[in-house]
């Protein structure tokens, strides 16, 4: 009840309120909160925008012959795991199965096809339940996404699209559960996750490092090359920005006590914070501020800021993406000095490692029973104890999903393709348009043309 009553996110009362009836109410003009329905809706689209935002990022630092297929390793998810959180995933994410036994670790099966949300309400959060579930639904579809930067250039693309399918039912949506839903342990002990430090970010971005370590590293680097396509990353970065406006804000739920407003703020401010961070460190380690830098950075601010949006005051924000850029850069230049996994764009680097430190520093800054406010450590020590449960279990679980499939599957591209390029191998298209041959005029129709006087207007 604490919980419910200092964190006034919607998403957590929604999924602790022991009033929760075991059927969705009726859906009445007395029950709709116009205020929320309009922001959940309008940041439904936002997170929805930045499945497109990351197809850009990560599309920018390929090969430019590999630049289609990345940014389709994107785009294909919001097909596919529409599909799948609409048949089973929202059900095993947000079904009540109690919250003992089964139900603490996974749903059921009575949201299934999104039967018993259309025309009810999610409880008494406001919201409609298909705005719910639909707003659920983007965060499902760019955690998939995600891990496509530790796979890209060297994975066919129809293992992947297997492959992202079973991830967002058997990883993402019990993981969110235990997070998020009815009875989920994780969230009964007490630990804070207001928009998805540890079901978004650390899961995907472990799953992305295992996945890519039983792939395999690519067999041709160009690392001095850099990236193909410099200002999709910057576009990418900017979308990515303007669209976690929407992922944390909205995920307050509601517009009324002043959480929303604060996630907003937070996550201007954190990810500000890093990004001028990140050039910093760059300048001084490097001898140069890139741009690239500045789109990295500013990412890894807003992937620390995650977990902790409606949790901590703007100023405290600072410190977050102060501390979080310098934790996620020195795991990205460790994780390609060592060289034991091929994160190819860094999806670990930026994504589990900022989804760890987010987790972490939440522990440390929140408000309420936070170590810097309460002096204990009781907060700080739940909060590692979830996101080392999101480490673990996303790991083990992308483990098998991607090692059954290795033996059933062929994984890997042809290393000629590889070589080659993946587009126009793969989808038989390229970045590069082709010199067109257009079909030459006839002699006569010259001559014609030429002949009768041009119409002035």
């Amino acid at each position: 009840l604490k919980a419910i009553l200092f964190f006034p996110s919607q998403r957590v009362s929604v999924v602790l309120s022991p009033a929760k009836a075991m059927a969705n109410p009726a859906l009445t003009d007395d029950a709709v909160s116009p205020g929320a329905v309009a922001w959940v809706l309008t940041s439904t689209a936002f997170v929805f925008l930045m499945t497109a935002g990351l197809g850009f990022f990560y599309g920018g630092l390929v090969r430019d012959t590999n630049i289609i297929n990345t940014m389709m390793m994107s785009v294909v998810s919001m097909g596919i795991v529409t599909l799948t959180w609409v048949v089973f995933g929202f059900s095993w994410a947000f079904g009540d199965n109690g919250s003992t036994g089964f139900g603490m670790f996974v749903g059921n099966f009575d949201y299934s096809l999104w039967m018993d949300l259309d025309m009810k309400m999610w409880g008494d959060s406001g919201l409609p339940a298909l705005v719910f579930a639909a707003f659920q639904m983007t965060f499902a579809i760019i955690s998939s996404a995600i891990i496509s930067g530790s796979l890209v250039e060297r994975m066919r693309f129809s293992a992947y699209c297997i492959m992202l399918a079973l991830w967002s039912l058997l990883i993402y949506a019990p993981l969110c559960h235990w997070v998020w839903g009815p009875g989920g342990w994780i969230g009964e002990m007490g630990a804070l996750d207001f928009a998805g430090g540890t079901v978004v970010h650390i899961s995907s971005g472990v799953s992305g490092l295992v996945a890519g370590g039983i792939l395999g590293p690519r067999r041709h680097v160009e690392k001095d090359l850099g990236p193909a396509n410099v200002p999709f990353v910057i576009l990418g970065g900017c979308l990515l920005w303007f669209g976690w406006l929407g992922f944390n804000g909205g995920s307050a739920l509601s517009v009324t006590d002043g959480v929303a407003a604060r996630a907003v703020a937070t996550t201007f401010v954190a990810s500000a914070s890093s990004m001028l961070t990140w050039l910093a460190l760059e300048r001084i380690l490097k001898g140069k501020s890139t741009s690239v830098g500045a789109s990295v950075g500013a990412v890894a601010g807003l992937v620390c800021i995650t977990p902790a949006a409606g949790f901590v005051t703007p100023g405290w924000s600072i410190a977050i993406g102060a501390l979080g850029a310098p934790w996620c850069f020195a795991t990205v230049e460790l994780m390609n000095k060592i060289n034991l996994v091929d994160d190819t764009l860094d999806a670990f680097g930026l994504h589990g490692s900022g989804g760890i430190a987010g987790a972490i520093l939440t522990g440390i800054f929140a408000v309420e029973d936070g170590l810097i406010y309460s002096g204990s450590f009781l907060l700080l020590g739940k909060q590692i104890a979830g996101a080392l449960a999101g480490v673990a279990f996303s790991a083990v679980g992308t483990a098998i999903i991607v090692g059954v499939m290795k033996l059933l599957l062929k994984l890997r591209i042809p290393e000629e393709h590889e070589v080659g390029g993946v587009d126009q191998h793969t989808h038989g298209e390229s970045y590069h348009s082709p010199v067109k041959q257009y079909p030459k005029a006839k002699s006569s129709d010259v001559s014609e043309s030429t002949e009768q006087p041009s119409e002035t207007v």
